[in-house]
């Protein structure tokens, strides 16, 4: 099959990586509602086109905290990218820098951040970071992602234990012999082996991360660096306003992409609540089911600044490496240059609310 939508890219990707793999990357929580409703909430969000405009020439360019990128789509920040390709966020990282969109890069990364920013130097890059309940861990971690130029922290704030994921208990999902999360690796804490039963996964973050993490660590975090914080996990009007009150610069609204409590509302109806209550105080990203260029087009017109995606470009990285995420991100290019043609909205800044429809009350 030669791929022409990212859809395609998961087909072949579950056809070439073993099950265990496949199934960690794909699966949700629970019954895996949120997986499929983060998707159909997209999907029922119906778009309003303008016809006679000069949509000659379009720009898809645009800026996420100051930074200049290409078109609205980051990479989200996904763990142990090497169990899709021994490259892993290397091939990740050169994709992105390719492309000039920014990477968010894993705490739960298979390589280290300093080898990921050497791999493709001048590349624009977050780090992702999870609070451990060793604060000098989480300290140290700050200190590295500064040291190696990145441009921002991203707080993942969803996750204090991990959701009920029942492909990776059936699989008794670990990492093979040889790959740990490298970043951890001098202070002790990067060996996740296979466990008897259930996920390996759950009982090593039960045992390292911080379950009772409060508002007071933004504050902590935030005196850590001079790094812009970005908040990822919100789903509520109420604690938008808490993180922009307590210093966020961006939120990323998102529900882990349905792997942490399921029948959560969807990332589209999250977005729509926070951009009503903070979009003109704060940067808003949104992830979570995007699959199409329509749903990048429909996510900014709710108040976006842009988008991540997180398993289709690990999809793209299973089937052809760098090659194959350059590809998404094209796809992803083209589709969304064509909506906006199409919507008659020539540029990032010409797109606002009026573009989607509003059923009559």
């Amino acid at each position: 099959m030669n791929p022409i939508n990212l859809d395609d890219y998961e087909a072949l990707a579950r056809e070439r990586l073993p099950p265990m793999v496949f199934d960690y990357y794909f699966g949700g929580a629970d019954d895996e509602l949120t997986v499929r409703e983060n998707r159909l909430g997209w999907q029922r969000l119906r778009l309003r086109p303008r016809v006679l405009v000069d949509v000659g020439t379009r720009s898809l360019k645009t800026t996420v905290l100051g930074q200049p990128i290409s078109f609205p789509v980051l990479t989200a920040p996904c763990a142990f990218n090497a169990l899709a390709n021994p490259e892993g966020e290397l091939a990740v990282a050169r994709a992105t820098t390719s492309a000039d969109i920014i990477q968010v890069v894993s705490t739960a990364g298979t390589y280290s951040l300093e080898e990921v920013a050497a791999a493709a130097p001048g590349g624009a890059r977050w780090f992702q970071l999870y609070c451990y309940r060793d604060r000098e861990v989480t300290e140290w971690l700050v200190q590295r992602a500064v040291d190696a130029g990145y441009l921002a922290l991203c707080l993942t704030v969803d996750a204090p234990l991990v959701g009920r994921r029942e492909r990776d208990a059936r699989n008794r999902f670990g990492l093979p012999p040889g790959m740990t999360w490298k970043n951890l690796e001098r202070v002790g804490l990067d060996r996740m082996a296979q466990r008897d039963q259930g996920s390996a996964l759950v009982q090593y973050i039960s045992e390292i991360w911080d379950p009772a993490l409060t508002w007071d660590a933004v504050s902590w975090l935030r005196g850590l660096s001079e790094l812009p914080l970005v908040i990822k996990g919100i789903l509520t009007a109420d604690d938008a306003r808490r993180a922009v009150d307590h210093g966020a610069a961006a939120i990323v609204v998102s529900n882990h992409g349905g792997r942490q409590l399921d029948g959560t509302m969807t990332t589209s109806e999250s977005l729509a609540e926070i951009a009503e209550a903070v979009g003109d105080r704060v940067e808003l990203l949104v992830d979570g089911g995007i699959r199409r260029g329509t749903d990048i087009l429909k996510a900014l017109a709710l108040g976006a600044r842009a988008v991540l995606i997180g398993r289709p470009y690990l999809w793209g990285l299973a089937v052809a490496g760098q090659a194959g995420v350059e590809h998404v991100f094209d796809l992803l290019r083209d589709e969304l240059d064509l909506d906006m043609a199409l919507a008659g909205r020539p540029t990032i800044e010409s797109i606002d609310r009026s573009l989607i429809w509003q059923p009559k009350a």
